[in-house]
């Protein structure tokens, strides 16, 4: 798999039914390895490392009703009372991040309501929080630490 902008980790890789499965530690199975994938595992692993999420906190593909629509999200974040805090939206690394990318996940957060979103292809990473005293986001210059993300 291509190398991210992201630390290096450790991964526990099967090859199962001719495709490569990688463990996913959150949805405790393994999972079809896709760059997609490959994105997220290791966007999780960044959360859970450098950011001190617990993993316990995380949900992976989470299924959601928007306007009764089906929706899922990539990653959500909740806080310890169980309330979702932060969505990411994973996308594989040749993907660029532009304003449509960032249309699906603020149309996510439509339904979800968090303060925070994130957005990445592995290479590139956005963070934002909603301002609630006024319209869209602000732009983080780095994706916050678990505890800085608790306000």
């Amino acid at each position: 798999m291509k190398q991210l902008n992201l630390p290096q980790y450790s991964f526990k890789i099967i090859g199962k039914e001719g495709f490569e499965m990688i463990l996913d530690p959150v949805r405790r199975k393994y999972v079809k390895l896709t760059p997609e994938e490959w994105v997220r595992q290791n966007f999780v692993q960044y959360l859970v490392n450098e950011g001190k999420y617990p993993l316990g906190l995380l949900g992976i593909e989470v299924n959601f009703r928007l306007n009764k629509l089906r929706r899922r999200v990539d990653i959500l974040v909740h806080n310890r009372s169980g309330m979702p805090v932060m969505i990411v939206e994973c996308k594989e690394p040749g993907v660029k991040i532009d304003e449509v990318v960032f249309d699906q996940i603020v149309c996510y957060n439509m339904g979800l309501k968090v303060p925070y979103i994130v957005v990445t292809n592995g290479i590139v990473h956005y963070a934002c929080k909603l301002i609630p005293e006024k319209p869209g986001y602000d732009y983080l210059n780095v994706i916050p630490l678990y505890e800085d993300i608790l306000d």
